[in-house]
């Protein structure tokens, strides 16, 4: 395997000694991924339909009404093809999986949002709610005020109870709230401790905290995941989600996933965005009017 830019021998004695001879997460070299994934991204109409493909088009808002969440998903059914998932509140479930029909586009909800809290009892109760309602995606707020905090087991619970109220057939996604992070090393490590409990992806962001998804905590966050394939076994996928708003955006974090994954790697089951406005903008790029339900808003 070539040297990776985001690598650097191990060197950190606490690490797991059956790791010691694999290349660790180096924060210093992230400027130099982005770079090269600069290079690399295209806006145009191939990568916006791509970028269509893996959106969860989302409304989290407080005001949402049963009325809002169908025009989402009429919105998520798109001339260019329809979005990966929708992504609403708990009390909007059942509204969303009847208006998608057997359109195939998923319905996502929300837990320990936007929070992030460390009661794993209630937690879990809250996920079981939500996949007994139909939901087949959760995305759950990992208690990253505690990690970061140095508390790493009890954010190790709320993952496994959320986990295990999934089952095996609801995809749970994990959000580190990124943003919250002052150190990008950090953020790898929740990452890998989310996909060993279970994580089907690892996500950025809220998008309820000022600063979203970022470039960097792509590089970290998939770093972390192609370790934890390399390293565990493990797949996992990537959301960027919190101010992905242009084609630009989206291009760039498709190109951090290609340079560290592998081109092609980015696709519905492995990646997602978590974003409503940037729909407008994909479509643009394609040459597509788009539709005309009212677009959501919120910093997604």
């Amino acid at each position: 395997m070539p040297d990776c830019l985001v690598c650097t021998p191990k060197t950190d004695k606490s690490r797991d000694a059956r790791c010691k001879d694999i290349p660790m997460f180096d924060p210093k070299t992230v400027s130099d991924v982005i770079a090269a994934a600069r290079k690399k991204a295209v806006a145009d109409a191939d990568t916006a339909r791509r970028a269509i493909s893996v959106l969860d088009l989302t409304s989290l808002n407080d005001d949402d009404t049963p009325e809002v969440i169908e025009a989402l998903c009429k919105r998520a059914q798109t001339p260019e093809g329809n979005t990966a998932a929708v992504c609403v509140y708990a009390p909007f479930i059942e509204t969303s999986w009847r208006a998608l029909g057997q359109s195939g586009v998923k319905t996502a909800t929300v837990v320990n949002f936007p929070e992030g809290g460390t009661n794993a009892q209630r937690v879990g109760d809250e996920t079981a709610d939500c996949v007994a309602k139909g939901a087949d995606e959760v995305d759950l707020v990992f208690p990253y005020k505690a990690f970061i905090g140095g508390d790493a087991a009890i954010a190790a619970d709320v993952v496994d109870a959320t986990r295990m109220a999934c089952g095996t057939m609801t995809t749970m996604k994990v959000i580190l709230e990124s943003g919250e992070f002052d150190d990008l090393a950090k953020v790898y490590d929740a990452a890998r401790l989310a996909i060993r409990h279970g994580a089907n992806f690892v996500k950025t962001s809220t998008g309820k905290v000022p600063v979203g998804a970022t470039p960097e905590a792509a590089v970290a966050m998939l770093t972390a995941i192609r370790d934890a394939k390399e390293e565990d076994g493990i797949d996992a996928g990537f959301k960027a989600s919190g101010g992905v708003k242009t084609t630009d955006d989206a291009a760039l974090y498709i190109a951090i996933a290609d340079h560290i994954m592998g081109d092609g790697w980015a696709k519905p089951e492995t990646f997602r965005f978590g974003a409503s406005g940037v729909l407008t903008a994909l479509l643009e790029t394609c040459g597509s009017k788009p539709s005309d339900a009212p677009a959501a808003t919120g910093n997604y």
